[in-house]
């Protein structure tokens, strides 16, 4: 029987509207536990103006359970339920909680008609646990000519992608999911978020080159189907609907998610394969434990891609974003700067403010003054990022996701 004092986390949860983003206050939610060994007392709570909630501590085993390959889940397993009189019930069994990181469930309900009545989502478990099938080796570049494929004139980062949850043959409902948030998902499921930094970044690069190779030759469409990518692991990577995401994973993901692995002389990111180096082997491929050992012993990301995947591979940026009204100006925002870059900002903060009362209407002046960054940061801490004043790369994009979505613009 574990020691359910070994460890603890914490579940987030934002409700909001599948139609447009805006939060749902007065949601009720019920948290149960779904672990028979780290029991959690059923509680009830309601969301926020924001359509947040929290709870913490949640027992969790030990984060060494985590550390090395194992049977036993390093996480212990919630489930909710969301309700609210003008929306569609929702329920997420097996939220997996991993110690001392923060979990967070994203919610989108969609507006009462009556014609659903509910939607439920069973969370998997991890696929370094096993029980999925492994990787079918693929060449890491395709050959494109004269295949009948299409390809991209570049590579870009698009808005969606379109995830088939299946086999590519097998009949399977089709998801629109947001690039971010697939690739949050993906190493949400396939890694565990307790891990070095350098693995969690080097694995991320990794689903993202992959990705976005899938997406730049337009694997599928090429074969004549309707979607970007799979969730079976035989060709593609395990993505879960409904899953939560991890803090440590969300934050790496907001900051690189324009970038994926080259080699020089090549245009099409590389298909970036992998596996877990226990259970299942790929000579020539990045393990999953094995990025983690070199993580431990202070490999840098780069330098854990380059162990695996040649010493001439580098990290490449995609210039064109899909998706956004206004691309990242290459510079942060912060306490005297000024121009047009500070006065999209402002706009976009003030439409989001409609939604979300808590953030402070500014003045749209293109001057970045303490009330800008009064505003950046109430956005920030809503959304769970760090609370800079700063509008970085990650801030920027989060903001404009968040415009596009309440201002119906996409």
């Amino acid at each position: 029987m574990p020691d359910n004092s070994t460890g603890r986390g914490t579940l987030q949860i934002y409700v909001s509207s599948l139609i447009n983003y805006y939060p749902i206050p007065e949601a009720t939610i019920v948290i149960s536990s779904s672990d028979t060994n780290y029991p959690f007392t059923t509680q009830t709570l309601t969301t926020d103006s924001s359509g947040f909630a929290i709870i913490a501590p949640i027992s969790t085993p030990a984060e060494a359970l985590s550390e090395t390959p194992g049977d036993i889940p390093p996480y212990s397993l919630l489930s909710i339920t969301v309700t609210h009189p003008l929306f569609e019930s929702i329920t997420v069994n097996n939220i997996q909680i991993l110690p001392d990181i923060i979990s967070t469930e994203y919610i989108h309900m969609i507006p009462n008609t009556s014609m659903t009545g509910s939607e439920i989502y069973n969370i998997g478990p991890n696929v370094l646990l096993g029980g999925y099938p492994p990787h079918i080796p693929e060449a890491e570049v395709k050959d494109v000519s004269g295949s009948g494929l299409s390809v991209l004139e570049s590579v870009k980062i698009p808005e969606y992608i379109i995830v088939h949850d299946g086999a590519p043959n097998e009949a399977a409902t089709d998801y629109w999911v947001p690039y971010k948030d697939y690739i949050k998902n993906v190493a949400s499921s396939e890694i565990y978020a307790t891990w070095p930094t350098a693995a969690i970044y080097a694995n991320v690069l990794a689903i993202q080159s992959f990705t976005l190779n899938r997406v730049y030759t337009e694997w599928y469409r090429g074969k004549g189907k309707s979607f970007t990518i799979t969730s079976s692991t035989a060709v593609d990577h395990k993505w879960i609907p409904g899953r939560n995401f991890y803090d440590t994973i969300e934050e790496c993901v907001d900051n690189i998610f324009n970038n994926y692995i080259s080699k020089p002389g090549i245009k099409q990111p590389i298909l970036t394969q992998y596996c877990d180096g226990k259970r299942v082997s790929c000579p020539g491929n990045m393990t999953q434990w094995g990025s983690k050992e070199l993580a431990d012993q202070g490999y840098s990301a780069i330098q854990i891609l380059r162990y695996f995947y040649g010493s001439e591979v580098y990290i490449n940026s995609a210039e064109q974003i899909s998706g956004v009204p206004v691309s990242f100006p290459h510079y942060n925002l912060t306490l005297g700067t000024s121009g047009a870059p500070v006065r999209t900002i402002q706009k976009q903060l003030n439409t989001i403010a409609t939604a979300y009362p808590l953030i402070p209407r500014i003045a749209v002046d293109g001057i970045y003054g303490p009330d800008t960054k009064r505003s950046v940061e109430t956005f920030q801490q809503i959304f769970g990022m760090p609370v800079t004043g700063v509008v970085d790369f990650a801030t920027w994009y989060k903001i404009s996701q968040l415009y596009v979505g309440v201002s119906k613009i996409a």
